[in-house]
């Protein structure tokens, strides 16, 4: 599944399948402009900062048990998010420094550190990376992605891919060759 923001006409947190297909809302009420976005994989959860209602809040990958984990001015000031085990991970952009805020209750927030410019944040630990399996866009015998001959794209699940092509081309009836 993909995860993102859009806070245009109608502002919301939405999901789909990596080609673009079953696009869902999963938050589009009491929202006005979120930013920032972090997913907890193990737990299934969606973090997202709201810079103009000033909140940091978490629902599950379907939308509910809708929780607000702090509110505040110091939130418009925040951008990037990270989670890793008990705490999300977000920098200060007034003065760039990397703060922790315990995601359970808002509380413990730390500033870690201080960096010369940053926008965004993430943590990288082996324990967050999922472990690969096979899927449909593996490369076929001739070296093309899931039989595509230009992108392959993970669909429903993993064993389903979609093809399409880099643009200027327009896929074939066959649904894998680009002309």
């Amino acid at each position: 599944k993909l995860f993102f923001t859009d806070y245009g006409n109608a502002a919301k947190v939405e999901r789909c399948d990596m080609d673009g297909m079953n696009r869902t809302w999963i938050v589009d009420s009491k929202i006005e402009q979120p930013t920032a976005l972090a997913l907890d994989l193990i737990n299934k959860y969606v973090y997202w900062l709201d810079i103009y209602l000033e909140t940091l809040e978490v629902v599950d990958y379907q939308g509910r048990r809708r929780q607000i984990i702090t509110k505040g001015r110091q939130i418009r000031h925040l951008c990037g998010l990270a989670v890793f085990e008990n705490y999300l991970y977000t920098i200060n952009s007034e003065n760039f420094s990397i703060l922790r805020i315990n995601r359970y209750n808002g509380s413990d927030v730390q500033a870690l550190a201080r960096l010369d410019n940053a926008k965004e944040i993430r943590v990288y630990q082996k324990r967050t990376q999922a472990a690969v399996r096979s899927h449909a866009c593996e490369a076929d015998p001739y070296g093309m992605p899931g039989g595509c001959s230009h992108v392959c794209l993970l669909s429903t699940s993993h064993k389903a891919r979609t093809c399409r092509c880099r643009t200027g081309f327009i896929l074939g009836s066959d649904g894998r060759s680009c002309k």
